[in-house]
């Protein structure tokens, strides 16, 4: 069994009539640059992504799983009207939609016009938020947000000689230290409610995500030195691995007491380098 992921990008604007009330221009709009995203932008409008992953088995013959023009065709079709609908009606009603409440409803209707299994539905909502729903949890949602703290640290242990630790660690073990702008992604699963509405009541939402996290870890290592500074890494060595798995362990007693399940902490001490926990 292989999995095979499609991102389908987007622009929906606040005006426009929805499919309810006649139809909507929006949808005739000739696709001259799918791939920065169609429906294309027009004015003020709301940018995002689809990331579908189906499963299956692919045809020997092809090698295809599904034609990606399938999935496409479910995404425009099906699922980008509804939520057009959803996006107008905020502005109907005079409140906000919890885009988290959408993602069963939207993989159904994908899913009747797939021959394979939609095994996730991701929505990225912003370049750092999105939220995922997986097929085989049908009552949870996985809400993710990245945060940033500058830092520094210095590799070292104690346990080697300096021409060891000098070996090993090379520029990174500078007796003064070194620095880097950590950015961290935390991954929380969390109930769902009622479509369209707010989120469960016990549920953790995402301003409740950040203010735990803000608290917790940013203002607890922003612009200090790990090593002298913070006594998470007072005897452990503050490498990247170790630091994603530090932030977990905080995160998960507080995260859980406000109704979020935590399940996993990815750090980047670079833009190449990053780490994640649990992997």
């Amino acid at each position: 069994m292989v999995s095979l992921r499609r991102t389908v990008r987007f622009s929906l604007p606040p005006t426009g009539r929805p499919l309810a009330a006649g139809g909507s221009d929006v949808w005739s709009r000739p696709k001259h640059n799918a791939f920065a995203g169609w429906p294309a932008s027009s004015g003020i409008s709301v940018y995002g992504e689809l990331h579908v992953e189906v499963e299956g088995e692919p045809d020997p013959h092809s090698g295809y799983l599904v034609n990606i023009t399938e999935i496409d065709r479910a995404v425009r079709e099906l699922a980008l009207p509804w939520m057009h609908e959803r996006y107008a009606e905020q502005f109907a009603i005079g409140g906000a939609i919890e885009p988290a409440t959408l993602l069963p409803e939207v993989t159904r209707r994908m899913s009747a016009a797939l021959p394979v299994r939609v095994r996730s539905l991701g929505w990225q909502l912003t370049p750092l938020h999105s939220v995922t729903f997986e097929t085989s949890m049908p009552n949870l949602v996985e809400l993710r947000q990245s945060f940033e703290f500058s830092a520094s640290h210095r590799l070292h242990c104690t346990e080697y000689d300096d021409d060891t630790n000098r070996r090993i660690f090379g520029k990174c073990n500078n007796p003064n230290g070194h620095g880097h702008n950590y950015r961290v992604e935390v991954a929380v699963a969390v109930p769902l409610g009622e479509v369209g509405r707010a989120p469960n009541p016990s549920a953790l939402g995402l301003p409740q995500l950040e203010a735990i996290v803000d608290a917790t870890v940013i203002r607890r290592f922003d612009h200090k030195h790990l090593n002298s500074d913070c006594p998470e890494f007072a005897l452990v060595n503050p490498s990247v691995e170790h630091i994603a798995k530090v932030c977990h362990d905080l995160l998960v007693k507080p995260l859980d007491a406000a109704g979020g399940a935590l399940r996993r902490v990815t750090v980047w001490e670079t833009e190449k380098t990053s780490c994640t926990y649990p992997s």
